[in-house]
């Protein structure tokens, strides 16, 4: 192995590590914001997705490109549905008009 797969590898654990930790500091009701954030930031990954397919050349890589970008939009999607859900729920109920009668009212 080379010494840039070495360090590439370290890179990647130590990342995990952090994300870890820092996730485990969140509160518990922060953790649905901060992730519904993180999922759409995440489009980077459909980027990515990209640069996989432009360098296919054999059928794999055209699975993993699929891949990718597939689960990526999903994740971006997604991300951005909680997002609009969560901030649905600070809005303000709206009033009823006063002379409307309810159902069962005489």
């Amino acid at each position: 192995m080379s010494q840039e797969l070495y360090t590439n590898l370290a890179i990647f654990v130590l990342s995990l590590l952090v994300g870890f930790e820092v996730m485990s500091k969140i509160p518990a009701t922060l953790q649905t914001p901060m992730m519904s954030g993180a999922n759409a930031i995440h489009g980077v990954v459909v980027v990515g997705a990209f640069a996989i397919a432009a360098e296919a050349n054999n059928w794999y890589f055209y699975l993993l490109a699929f891949l990718a970008a597939f689960f990526s939009a999903v994740n971006v999607s997604g991300g951005y549905t909680v997002t609009d859900r969560m901030l649905g729920m600070f809005n303000r109920p709206k009033d009823k008009p006063a002379d409307s009668k309810k159902e069962g009212d005489q």
